[in-house]
């Protein structure tokens, strides 16, 4: 994940994180982290991602306190965790086309 802002449309809020660089550094591992131990699949939309991961003990709450986390961080974007035929699926989205992109590029790196 990296570090991204852009001014947002009338009434949206800017596409901009909150967290200090350390917040943001300690933030990028633990998705390094659940992303490396239980993704399995990523795909782009034109809103955002969705990102779908293997359902394992405490990975649920893992998500649904990381997507929580980023809702106060990242307003910009919603963030929500639903179980679909037996793994979890966080999807993404942004209300604006440079959210969207945002998105696309934060968890762009390996996983």
């Amino acid at each position: 994940m990296t570090d991204h802002a852009s001014t947002g449309g009338a009434g949206t809020p800017p596409v901009a994180c909150t967290l200090t660089p350390v917040g943001l550094a300690a933030r990028a591992s633990h998705w390094r982290t659940v992303i490396t131990r239980a993704m399995t699949d990523r795909s782009q939309t034109s809103d955002g991602l969705r990102l779908t991961f293997r359902a394992g003990p405490g990975t649920e709450a893992e998500l649904r306190g990381l997507a929580a986390a980023e809702t106060e961080c990242c307003p910009w974007a919603s963030w929500a965790v639903e179980t679909t035929g037996g793994q979890l699926v966080l999807t993404i989205r942004a209300a604006t086309a440079d959210g969207a992109a945002t998105l696309h590029s934060m968890f762009s790196g390996p996983g």
